[in-house]
């Protein structure tokens, strides 16, 4: 069995370093193992689980979701976003720092990208807080870390790989992320108001501006085109009239609406918009593939199950066991993206987990957060990259600025370890009734 586990290692390893896309070197791993440790037809058996993870109704939701962000990013929702919020900001310390969490948070909830979270409310929200003279590294680290939401709030494009490789429902995954993914928003939000008391310097002096009652119900016209798209997908969804699959098709004839009316999506926009979404969605899905191959070749040759007892016969708590997988993943965030951290883990780290007595829904949550973690987790970080991008700084100044969001996240998991009825219980409230 260990040989095994060493093949897969050495496999691996060898195509990643070649530089091989992490989709054929899955495919490519998942071959050599079923040739090597097993009888079976490899044409036959690869065509057949390459077909059946493809046709599943979760991963069908996939290609419309990530067009739903594509044609959301060449919109105007990000200036939208930031005129509906920002009069009503003058009441909290720290002011219009605040934008940024809830532009984050609000766009996450039509958006299933973490990278396009921060793009589009960061290319409008850090532009005008710097230039307004908010301090600079607050606002970079609060973007960091706030455009990881989108991978907390659903619509969630790494729920949706979690659901289907780990036969999870979709629907009570999404509804998992959305306590959890709003107050961690919150613990965002409360760091930089108790950050603005104590340093008061962080906000300018001069940005007194005043907003009255009148301003502040016009701007909620701004935030319309946002609670109409948060009413088409997820509405649809938890109202029984349309499944998840449904939902992405019902929220891209929205972001088709809101792209008409404002007049913001030209004919070599909509095409941008569809190859960008053709070239993400093979992408996605040739790695969800090479992944369904090589976790089904592992139970059939009963590795989990090797690894799991393995792991049992250390005799760790739940919570150590926990704790020292976080500790795994955040290791494992430097130097992989957060796709295939689900997919390359998942297969054997699943049964563990579950034979250790945790629930299979809270520990999506989980893996879901630790991945939010490898967002920002240098040398590979893809929000920081997108941050670099707009600010034109260093990776190296934007990671430092993200430190305190990391840690706040790192604890935020440790109280969902503790408490991992915060997670569940919402599921059993809202789809029990």
């Amino acid at each position: 069995m260990s040989s095994i586990l060493i093949w897969l290692l050495v496999l691996m390893t060898a195509t990643l370093c070649a530089g091989i896309w992490i989709g054929p070197a899955l495919i490519g791993t998942g071959i050599v193992l079923i040739e090597m440790f097993t009888s079976l037809p490899t044409h036959k058996v690869i065509a057949n689980w390459a077909f059946n993870v493809l046709t599943s109704s979760d991963i069908v939701s996939l290609p419309l979701f990530i067009l739903m962000g594509e044609l959301l990013f060449r919109t105007r929702l990000s200036q939208s976003l930031f005129s509906g919020i920002a009069p009503w900001m003058s009441f909290l310390p720290g002011r219009l720092f605040h934008t940024t969490v809830i532009g984050c948070s609000m766009f996450a909830a039509i958006s299933g990208s973490s990278a396009a979270t921060t793009q589009v409310v960061g290319r409008i929200t850090l532009t005008e807080l710097l230039n307004r003279g908010y301090d600079k590294g607050l606002a970079v680290g609060s973007l960091a870390g706030a455009g990881t939401l989108g991978f907390l709030i659903p619509p969630s494009i790494p729920m949706i790989i979690y659901a289907v490789l780990a036969e999870e429902s979709l629907l009570r995954l999404f509804t998992a992320g959305f306590l959890p993914g709003f107050a961690l928003a919150f613990c965002f939000m409360a760091y930089m108001g108790a950050r603005a008391v104590i340093d008061p310097k962080l906000v300018p002096a001069d940005d007194r501006t005043r907003w009255s009652w009148t301003d502040r119900l016009r701007s909620l016209i701004e935030l319309g085109p946002v609670a109409f798209l948060i009413l088409t997908v997820l509405g649809t969804m938890y109202a029984g009239i349309a499944s998840p699959s449904e939902a992405s098709a019902v929220g891209v004839i929205g972001a088709l609406l809101v792209a008409a009316f404002q007049r913001s999506l030209s004919l070599r926009g909509l095409r941008d918009a569809l190859l960008g979404s053709v070239q993400t969605t093979c992408m996605i899905g040739m790695i969800v593939v090479g992944a369904f191959i090589v976790g089904t070749v592992l139970a059939n040759l009963r590795v989990p199950q090797f690894v799991s007892a393995s792991i049992t016969s250390w005799q760790l708590s739940p919570f150590v066991l926990i704790m020292f997988l976080m500790v795994f993943y955040i290791l494992l965030g430097t130097v992989l993206e957060g796709f295939s951290m689900i997919v390359l883990t998942l297969p054997i780290v699943l049964p563990v987990v579950l034979a250790a007595g945790f629930d299979k829904l809270w520990f999506g949550i989980f893996l879901i957060l630790t991945i939010e973690m490898a967002q920002i987790s240098p040398p590979v970080a893809f929000n920081l990259f997108v941050i670099q991008n707009i600010t034109g700084d260093s990776q190296t100044y934007v990671a430092w600025k993200v430190v305190p969001f990391f840690l706040i996240m790192i604890l935020f998991t440790a109280v969902l370890t503790v408490f991992p009825k915060f997670v569940t219980w919402p599921v059993d409230f809202i789809l029990s009734r």
